[in-house]
C-alpha cells in the first residue's frame, strides 16, 4: 500500500504527518487489496482570519475508488472524520459484495 501525504497552501509539520500515515496504516484490517491512498490536507480561505482545515482522503482499490472531504478547525479532527467516513464506506462495500 503507498501512502501519499500532500499539504496544500502550508507547510506540515512531521508530527502531522507521522499521525496521519500510522492512522491510514490501519485502514489495511479493513480491506486487504488497497492498492494507494491519497490524503490532501488543505488550508482554505487563506486570505481571511478564519482558516477551515479540510482533509480529502482517496482510496485506490481493484475496481473501485473510495472518496470522503470533511471540514474542521483542525486538520487531526477533520482528517479522523474523513477516516471515519471512509471506513464506512470501505465496509458497505464489502457487505454488498458479500450479498
Amino acid at each position: 500500500m503507498i501512502v501519499h501525504v500532500q499539504a496544500i497552501h502550508f507547510d506540515a509539520d512531521s508530527k502531522l504527518i507521522d499521525y496521519v500515515t500510522k492512522k491510514i496504516e490501519k485502514l489495511q484490517q479493513y480491506h486487504d487489496r488497497i492498492i494507494k491512498v491519497d490524503v490532501f490536507l488543505i488550508l482554505d480561505n487563506v486570505v481571511h482570519t478564519i482558516k477551515d482545515k479540510i482533509a480529502e482522503i482517496r482510496v485506490h482499490v481493484p475496481k473501485s475508488d473510495f472518496f470522503v472531504k470533511t471540514t474542521s478547525k483542525s486538520f487531526e479532527a477533520s482528517f479522523d472524520e474523513a477516516l471515519e467516513a471512509i471506513v464506512q464506506q470501505i465496509k458497505k462495500k464489502k457487505e454488498k459484495q458479500a450479498a
